[in-house]
């Protein structure tokens, strides 16, 4: 007689987002799957994410430092490619301005400087947006067939992001000695709106993931879109208070982060720092229940990636 054993049903399959890890003899962690369904214990998943988190802070630095250190490498100008694109983007509003093709006013320090600040802050915003799409798509080959945290490759793009905006911070303090702007006490919030600049597009990047990290289409859409949404951001124009790009600048989220950093820097009164911190807040928020997000849809992505 053979005797079979029946299949387990995909609702009685482990839901591999939940687990409980135990202590073994050897100090070694065991880790025990459950049946139950990760969204109905949401506090287990959060603590899950935040020890994945600090357990992958390693391999998140050395996978930096390798793609840090690979990025340029086969370059001749090297690490002068942080600077390039937001700097021939700025350039280009400053020559137009200087030809009378449009005039912008009210900036309150030079227009050179007041348009490469911007470029610069919103380079960093669209490079967060790009970072988790292409760190998945690097990666593609390791997620199929090695088991790690996977958190780390979103990390390490996060540091790829930092380190850039801090090598680019370098040309912004160049721009302010030569024009001779001296920042005022304010400066201190420079730092925590970058983060928050960063911490934003990050957000809008792990959304993108689910969709982004099977098609290419949406890495590629993303600098198209880019181009379009920073026309209305004040980027390379001050904040407008009434119209329509008033209100375009009342509900974009990057306005106020763009343009409360850029007062801070160069001594101004940061007219929208108050909804500047909201965002900031906001968009935190979001990011802890986009990576919340990236571990469930994860397993499903893999099993994608892999047919």
């Amino acid at each position: 007689m053979n005797n079979q054993v029946p299949l387990p049903t995909d609702s009685e399959l482990p839901d591999p987002a939940i687990s409980v890890e135990h202590g073994s003899s050897k100090g070694l962690s065991v880790r025990v799957y459950s049946p139950e369904r990760a969204l109905r214990h949401p506090w287990i998943l959060l603590k899950e994410l935040f020890s994945d988190l600090w357990s992958g802070r390693e391999l998140a630095w050395r996978l930096f430092v390798r793609d840090f250190k690979a990025q340029y490498s086969q370059t001749a100008l090297g690490y002068v490619w942080v600077f390039l694109p937001p700097l021939f983007a700025s350039l280009t509003f400053v020559f137009l301005q200087s030809q009378g093709i449009f005039q912008v006013e009210g900036s309150g320090v030079p227009y050179v400087a007041f348009a490469m600040i911007g470029t610069m802050l919103w380079q960093s915003f669209l490079e967060a947006i790009q970072s988790p799409i292409q760190a998945i798509t690097a990666a593609k080959p390791m997620l199929a067939k090695i088991n790690f945290s996977r958190e780390s490759i979103l990390v390490a793009g996060l540091y790829m992001v930092i380190a850039s905006a801090i090598i680019r911070l370098i040309l912004i303090l160049g721009v302010l000695l030569v024009y001779g702007i001296a920042p005022g006490f304010n400066l201190f919030l420079f730092p925590l709106l970058s983060l928050g600049i960063i911490t934003t597009g990050f957000a809008f990047g792990l959304a993108l993931v689910p969709i982004g990290g099977l098609y290419s289409d949406v890495a590629r859409a993303i600098p198209i879109v880019g181009q379009f949404w920073m026309l209305l951001t004040p980027v390379v124009y001050p904040v407008r208070t009434t119209g329509w790009l008033g209100w375009i600048a009342q509900w974009n989220p990057i306005s106020p982060l763009i343009s409360s950093a850029r007062a801070c820097l160069t001594n101004q009164t940061p007219d929208q720092l108050g909804l500047a911190f909201v965002y900031m807040v906001l968009f935190m928020a979001i990011a802890i229940f986009g990576l919340l997000g990236f571990r469930l849809v994860m397993p499903h992505m893999i099993a994608r990636m892999g047919s």
